[in-house]
C-alpha cells in the first residue's frame, strides 16, 4: 500500500513539473519577440547582382550560338526544298515519258483509253504500281531505272529536309530558352536592388558609378597610349579600343552598343577578317595561342562552356564589353575572369 502511495506521489510530482516547464516556454515564446532574420549586406546584395548579370550574359552567348545555328540551317534546308523542287520536275518529264510507253504498250488491249486518262492525272502515282512496271521493265529498263532513281533521290531528299527542320525546331526552342533565362537573371538582379532599404540602395548605386567611372577613365588612358602597328591584330583592336564607354546590349554590334562577340566581330572585320556573331563558333578560327604566348590582338576565350570572349591589348590588359550594366572596358587579363576559366587564344 505505502508503495502504491509513492509512486502515485512521484507522478503527481512529475506532472506538476511537467506543466510549469510548459508555462515556461509559452511565457518565454510570449514574451519574447522573435527575432527577424537579417537583412542582407549592401555588399551580398552586389555580389549577388553582378553574379546574375554575368549569368544573363552566358546565357546570351549561348543564344548567339543558337542564332547562327539557326541561320545555317534555314540556309541549308532552303537549299534543300530547292533541290527537291528540281528532282521534282526531273521526275515528273521521266513520268510522261513512262507514261506515254506504257499507253503505247496498252493501246492493243483496249485500255488505251483508261491508261491514258489515268496517267494524265498523275503519271506518279500509277507508275507505283508493280503490275505496270513488270510490263514495261523488259522492253524498257532504262528509262525505268532513270525513275526509280530519281524517286528515290526524292524521298531521300524529303528525309534530310525533315531531318533539319527538326534540328531548327529545337534550335529554336533553345534560343527562346536561353533568351528567357538571362532575362530572368536580369530581372532577378533588378528585384535585389529594389529588396534594399533607400538608404542602402542609394549608397549601392553611388559605390557601383564610382567603381565603374574609376574603370573607364582608366580604360581611356590605357587606349590613348597605344599605339600598335599595322597588322589585323593591330587593327582589330584600335577599332576595339575606339568603343570605350559604350554600353553593353545583348546581340548588339555597334555602332554604340554592343555584346562581347559583336564587339569583337566588328573589330576584325575592320581588319579585313569575316567572323561570326559567337564567342563559341568564333574559337574555331585562326591559329591556337597559349597563355604565356598571347601577343596583342589576339582573341582571348573563356568559361566552360565558352561564354566569353575578349581581345588582348598587352601589357596584361584586355579590352572587352563585359555583361549587362557595364560599358566597354580595359581590365586586367587572369586565368580567371569571373568565376569563367581561361580557355584559348587565338591569332588571325
Amino acid at each position: 500500500m505505502k508503495k502504491l502511495l509513492a509512486k502515485t506521489k512521484l507522478s503527481r510530482t512529475i506532472n506538476s513539473m511537467k506543466r510549469a516547464l510548459s508555462l515556461i516556454l509559452i511565457t518565454i515564446f510570449i514574451v519574447l519577440p522573435v527575432q527577424a532574420q537579417a537583412a542582407p549586406s549592401v555588399a551580398s546584395v552586389q555580389r549577388d547582382i553582378d553574379r546574375l548579370r554575368t549569368l544573363a550574359a552566358e546565357k546570351y552567348e549561348a543564344a548567339n550560338e543558337a542564332k547562327i545555328r539557326i541561320r545555317s540551317l534555314q540556309k541549308e534546308t532552303g537549299a534543300l526544298q530547292q533541290r527537291e523542287v528540281l528532282i521534282q520536275e526531273e521526275l515528273k518529264v521521266l513520268s510522261r515519258t513512262l507514261a506515254k510507253i506504257a499507253i503505247s504498250e496498252f493501246q492493243g488491249s483496249g485500255f488505251g483509253g483508261t491508261f491514258e486518262l489515268l496517267f494524265s492525272s498523275d503519271p506518279t502515282k500509277y507508275l507505283s504500281d508493280a503490275s505496270i512496271l513488270s510490263s514495261l521493265s523488259q522492253g524498257y529498263s532504262k528509262q525505268l531505272r532513270e525513275f526509280t532513281a530519281t524517286k528515290q533521290r526524292v524521298q531521300a531528299t524529303q528525309l534530310v529536309i525533315a531531318d533539319r527542320t527538326s534540328l531548327l525546331i529545337a534550335e529554336e526552342k533553345r534560343l527562346n530558352r536561353q533568351v528567357v533565362e538571362a532575362k530572368s537573371a536580369l530581372s532577378s538582379a533588378e528585384k535585389l536592388l529594389k529588396s534594399l532599404a533607400k538608404a542602402d540602395r542609394e549608397r549601392l548605386l553611388r559605390e557601383e558609378a564610382a567603381r565603374e567611372n574609376k574603370i573607364q577613365s582608366d580604360s581611356k588612358g590605357y587606349a590613348a597610349s597605344y599605339k600598335g602597328d599595322n597588322t589585323r591584330g593591330s587593327i582589330a583592336l584600335k577599332y576595339a579600343l575606339q568603343q570605350i564607354g559604350d554600353i553593353y546590349v545583348w546581340a548588339a554590334a555597334g555602332p554604340t552598343r554592343w555584346d562581347c562577340s559583336g564587339l569583337t566581330m566588328r573589330a576584325f572585320q575592320k581588319a579585313g577578317v569575316s567572323l561570326p556573331h559567337s564567342s563559341r563558333v568564333q574559337v574555331k578560327y585562326g591559329k591556337s595561342i597559349s597563355y604565356a604566348n598571347v601577343k596583342p590582338g589576339d582573341l582571348l576565350f573563356f568559361g566552360k562552356p565558352i561564354s566569353h570572349v575578349s581581345i588582348y591589348m598587352g601589357g596584361g590588359k584586355m579590352v572587352q564589353a563585359p555583361r549587362p550594366g557595364k560599358r566597354v572596358e580595359v581590365v586586367a587579363l587572369t586565368r580567371m575572369f569571373g568565376k569563367k576559366p581561361f580557355v584559348g587564344a587565338r591569332r588571325l
